[in-house]
């Protein structure tokens, strides 16, 4: 399940390419997940790390992920 939910959040995510040549990438459903890089796949790289850090971050907190495009985590906690 968690590997379709940073399918599907990824696939939701938005690329542009700034005024300095370089990529900003990031997922509007998933607050403060974004990233910058030199190159459009590297951003993709970045973005996906970053997500998976704040989905594990999340979880440790005890947060509720949001469903993304009818995609829920299927994570539980305590």
């Amino acid at each position: 399940m968690l590997t379709n939910y940073i399918r599907t959040a990824m696939h939701k995510a938005t690329y542009e390419l700034l005024e300095d040549g370089t990529f900003y990438g990031e997922i509007l459903e998933c607050q403060g997940v974004w990233a910058n890089a030199a190159t459009l796949e590297a951003c993709r790289e970045d973005l996906q790390d970053t997500l998976e850090g704040w989905i594990v971050l999340g979880l440790r907190l005890g947060h509720t992920l949001p469903i993304v495009n009818g995609v829920d985590s299927g994570c539980k906690y305590n």
